[in-house]
């Protein structure tokens, strides 16, 4: 296997869209702590800490281009949440453009202004391949799905692979469910855990592709360092269980007996409509790529991750 090279950090700039978010937040302390240079990207212009914001609004298509200035890489994790609100023809509309406007805006001002960027990292997501249950294990060489999120994935990547073809190395990271403290996930069971009572939805069968935040936190790292890495990589961990086996784990940690019930499908259907399918439905996503790449996961199983977000 070829050796990575690998980019000094040193006086090395990192601009982040998207900064304020969960991941932006771990992923910008992990940077400061390896010494590089980062700023972010918001609709409001500040300085906090040691982290500068500069104002831009991909609506109104308003970037400060002072942002870029001496900019060796951009790591794009801006977009509408996908879970978060019903998918009203808007909604999805929506998603689609705080991704894809986005990043052309960024393009836009790299070209305009021949700022010599040396990579462009983009979030992606491993609903890339669909929304759909399946034994199938999918890998990076697989083409997407033809459901909304395979849809959104698909544009969302297109969008960063115009860089690619102005030039600039560039990288997308089909990201699963990310675990910290304060995710979603978590915090659903925890809202019935003080009952005794942790939810499952549906028949709790389907997959659940999934990440440790500091293990992604370190591919994104990777990603700007090793001038190697080119094209999409699955950003999830190695080991592939189903939602009610990760539901089980979580209760085996937590301690005190606890009823795993099932919540029926078309419940969530009703609730949710046509965004239930992210929650009733997974597949596998293979790390194959990720690992010959040279990355090594801190933690490669759900009891590990878990240990550690819970502190057990």
């Amino acid at each position: 296997m070829i050796a990575n090279k690998k980019e000094p950090c040193n006086n090395y700039s990192v601009l982040i869209t998207g900064g304020s978010g969960m991941v932006g937040r771990y992923l910008t302390s992990f940077l400061l702590e390896k010494g590089y240079t980062v700023s972010h990207l918001s609709r409001f212009s500040n300085l906090f800490g040691k982290v500068r914001v500069f104002r831009w609004d991909p609506e109104k298509e308003i970037l400060d281009p002072s942002a870029l200035e001496n900019t060796d890489c951009i790591i794009h994790l801006a977009g509408a949440n996908i879970g978060e609100k019903r998918w009203t023809e808007k909604r999805r509309e929506e998603i689609i453009r705080s991704r894809v406007d986005s990043a052309n805006l960024l393009l836009n001002t790299v070209i305009i202004n021949r700022f010599p960027l040396k990579a462009f990292i983009s979030a992606s997501a491993t609903g890339y391949y669909g929304s759909i249950t399946s034994e199938t294990i999918f890998t990076e060489e697989m083409g997407p799905g033809e459901d909304f999120t395979g849809i959104v994935c698909q544009k969302w990547e297109e969008a960063a692979e115009k860089f690619a073809k102005s030039g600039i190395r560039t990288v997308k990271l089909r990201t699963a469910v990310v675990l910290e403290k304060n995710c979603a996930v978590l915090k659903k069971l925890q809202l019935t855990e003080p009952f005794g009572i942790l939810p499952v939805p549906g028949s709790g069968k389907q997959y659940f592709p999934w990440i440790h935040i500091n293990d992604l936190c370190r591919i994104y790292i990777k990603a700007v360092e090793d001038s190697q890495m080119n094209g999409a990589f699955n950003a999830c961990a190695p080991e592939q269980i189903t939602f009610i086996d990760f539901v089980k784990k979580y209760a085996e940690l937590t301690g005190k007996k606890k009823i795993i019930t099932k919540v029926p499908a078309v419940l969530l259907k009703i609730a949710f409509g046509k965004m239930s399918e992210i929650i009733l439905q997974g597949s596998r996503v293979s790390s194959s790529k990720l690992i010959s790449a040279g990355f090594t996961f801190d933690f490669p199983t759900m009891d590990k991750a878990l240990k550690n977000i819970l502190g057990s």
